[in-house]
């Protein structure tokens, strides 16, 4: 009762029966882990099969990065307050957290910027089709040119971090909200990393 009155306060998007229901879904890939983590949380298996089966997200670079943002302690596993918080982000969450969550997903390296090389990585896997005359990665750096060009032209008449004056490559979060909060569909540019409406 304790942990879920607990739960049900740091999961504020959740009211309480909805935090039993997700404890008891733990329970229940607890149950099913076959890891030594098992009667503390599972592991990354676990999660990126849950993930895959309820959200249909199937990107390896995604679901890695997902568990990571999930997995707060680094301990290799999700607890249970792990769970309740990240999908009270990950389905219910405002949209500063979304862009929280969205870039933490893809700043690969955690340095607080997103760099054409992580939006290179990012986007990669999001060409299914390539063209036979056109290298495959070409394509790829053709699709981060095109959303540096997306993020930066917001800035055009407000000058801001977004403005890449170092011309560096790299997005500071302060460029990212501003580019998603003047077009919502930027929240994933670079990758599904949100389960869709449904």
């Amino acid at each position: 009762k304790l942990l879920l009155d607990s739960l049900t306060r740091s999961a504020k998007h959740f009211n309480k029966s909805e935090v039993e229901c997700l404890v008891n879904l733990f329970d229940t890939l607890v149950a099913r882990a076959s890891s030594h983590y098992a009667g503390v949380g599972f592991d990354r298996t676990v999660f990126r099969d849950t993930l895959y089966s309820a959200f249909g997200m199937t990107d390896d670079v995604v679901l890695d990065r997902v568990f990571s943002i999930f997995d707060k302690s680094n301990n290799g596993y999700i607890t249970v307050v792990d769970w309740v918080e990240g999908l009270a982000v990950l389905l219910r969450g405002t949209l500063e957290e979304k862009m929280k969550y969205c870039f933490a997903v893809y700043d690969l390296n955690g340095d607080g910027y997103i760099s054409r090389e992580e939006m290179f990585q990012m986007l990669k896997n999001s060409l299914l089709i390539q063209p036979a005359d056109e290298e495959p990665d070409e394509g790829v750096k053709d699709l981060v040119e095109i959303a540096l060009k997306k993020m930066a032209s917001t800035y055009l008449l407000v000058p801001f971090l977004l403005q890449d004056y170092d011309h560096d490559g790299k997005l500071s979060f302060a460029d990212f909200e501003q580019a998603v909060r003047d077009e919502k569909l930027l929240l994933e540019a670079f990758g599904p990393c949100l389960p869709d409406i449904k």
